[in-house]
């Protein structure tokens, strides 16, 4: 099953039709990511994956037809540890996703593109994305790797979200059940929202869960039912809103990577 503009899904491309392929230094390839893990009873275990697939999909029929682009296979899996506890979680440890996520950009490389987006929506593991576009970036030079992450463009978010659900609601909350609603309404059951935010957080402290100075944490010391947010709050309205802001954002961002040029310190001059 192909979500993607069929012209935009390099899947459907055939292997002489890569070969001849022009200007494939400027190819932006992306690799949607995310997770299969709980998201409480009303949500279902894709939220990361198909939250990445949604925005991407609707993102590429968006984009400037004369820029080239293309959405690789999704990649559904990823590290969720923090929440293998719960029924249904399937991770994958650190060092298997930094294997496969270096296994495909290397196959991209070869393949003789430069630009190549991780696209990921899951919390719990642009790190491991960080250390694999360092590491490839350093090996090749000539390839440019963005570890990015969905919700960190422009989106209303803030404007429709309450401060307390942008600090702490990070997990099938009101923004990724609100998103579902947009994205798939019928996996999405509203009569088991629950509201659930973290246990035992210090106070008075320069300690937080995800802020400058973090602790390491899963789940299960900060949640009974598996979500941290207010997902009663969620409507389909805010979800649409939310989705049409991220889908023009990553718009100009993929522009932006088809522009990118890598910095070079050897042609400056030192003042």
């Amino acid at each position: 099953m192909n979500y993607f503009p069929a012209d935009r899904y390099f899947a459907y491309l055939t292997s002489p039709a890569i070969a001849s392929m022009s200007n494939k230094e400027n190819v932006v390839i992306i690799q949607p990511m995310g997770a299969i893990e709980q998201h409480g009873a009303h949500l279902p275990l894709i939220v990361d994956a198909a939250i990445s697939i949604g925005v991407l999909a609707k993102t590429l029929e968006k984009l400037d037809p004369h820029i080239p682009a293309y959405a690789l296979p999704p990649l559904y899996y990823g590290k969720s540890n923090e929440h293998s506890t719960f029924a249904g979680t399937i991770t994958m440890s650190s060092q298997t996703m930094i294997a496969v996520l270096s296994d495909i950009a290397e196959s991209i490389y070869r393949a003789g593109f430069r630009k190549l987006a991780f696209m990921n929506s899951h919390g719990g593991q642009p790190q491991i994305l960080e250390i694999v576009a360092r590491d490839l970036h350093e090996k090749y030079p000539d390839l440019m790797i963005f570890p990015l992450f969905t919700w960190r463009v422009p989106n209303v978010a803030k404007q429709l979200l309450t401060a307390k659900e942008l600090e702490l609601g990070i997990h099938g909350g009101d923004g990724e059940t609100s998103l579902m609603l947009a994205l798939l309404p019928a996996q999405v059951d509203m009569t088991k929202a629950v509201t659930e935010y973290p246990y035992g957080l210090p106070q008075h402290s320069m300690l937080s869960m995800e802020g400058a100075n973090p602790f390491a944490w899963v789940t299960r010391d900060l949640s009974r039912s598996g979500v941290l947010g207010d997902a009663k709050a969620a409507t389909k309205e805010k979800g649409e809103k939310i989705l049409e802001s991220l889908v023009d954002s990553w718009a100009q961002l993929i522009e932006d990577i088809y522009k990118f040029e890598q910095p070079k310190a050897y042609g400056n001059h030192l003042l």
